[in-house]
């Protein structure tokens, strides 16, 4: 028996070492499919999206439900911006707001926008002094979403490169949907999309 009981005890060490590299791996494979299925961090860089969200924050961009059904109006979106727009030197997406879908009409009227000829109601835009500050077109004033694209802005109007500048965004460049606002640890939350109930009613 002295033999079988040193060659089981020369095996034990092989097999708690195969047993720690199939769970490295295991574990790797499901952050892979996370990751790129599921959900992925995000670091917010830019100051574009204020006082929603500030730079150095992290956010959870959820890559799975907008697979079952499209992006809304007030989603704030992680998206890769346009190849002939200036990006920034490491690749970084842009975040924005989702202000328009396929079929709608923009325009920016006075400092205010409307969709479809109707106000937007816009409580989430950057405030200065109790103000929100007016939106400010960038040349054109007026532009139809194509379908299968997006017209995205910044909450901080002032300081957002957007579709203002480059135009609208087609849907597949879009990475997914911030859902969860996780770190710093005191500002944890849902980001809420705004039903904009004033675009179910007909336009004046």
């Amino acid at each position: 028996m002295r033999p079988y009981t040193a060659d089981l005890v020369s095996r034990r060490p092989w097999g708690c070492l195969f047993e720690i590299v199939e769970t490295l791996v295991l574990t790797l494979l499901i952050f892979l499919v996370i990751q790129n299925f599921v959900a992925q961090p995000y670091r917010v860089q830019q100051q574009s999206m204020e006082h929603t969200l500030e730079p150095e924050q992290y956010v959870l961009v959820d890559k799975l439900t907008p697979h079952f059904g499209p992006y809304n109006r007030g989603d704030i979106v992680v998206f890769n911006p346009p190849t002939s727009w200036t990006q920034q030197p490491d690749g970084t997406p842009y975040i924005k707001r989702v202000i328009g879908v396929g079929g709608d009409v923009i325009e920016i009227k006075d400092g205010m926008v409307t969709v479809n000829g109707t106000k937007l109601n816009e409580p989430y835009l950057f405030a200065s002094d109790g103000a929100a500050e007016p939106t400010v077109a960038s040349g054109q004033e007026r532009w139809v979403v194509p379908t299968g694209d997006l017209f995205v802005m910044g909450d901080h109007r002032e300081k957002s490169a957007d579709s203002r500048a480059f135009g609208t965004i087609p849907v597949s460049t879009v990475i997914g949907r911030a859902w969860l606002r996780y770190w710093p640890f005191d500002t944890f939350g849902i980001l809420t999309t705004p039903g904009h109930p004033e675009l179910a009613s007909p336009a004046p």
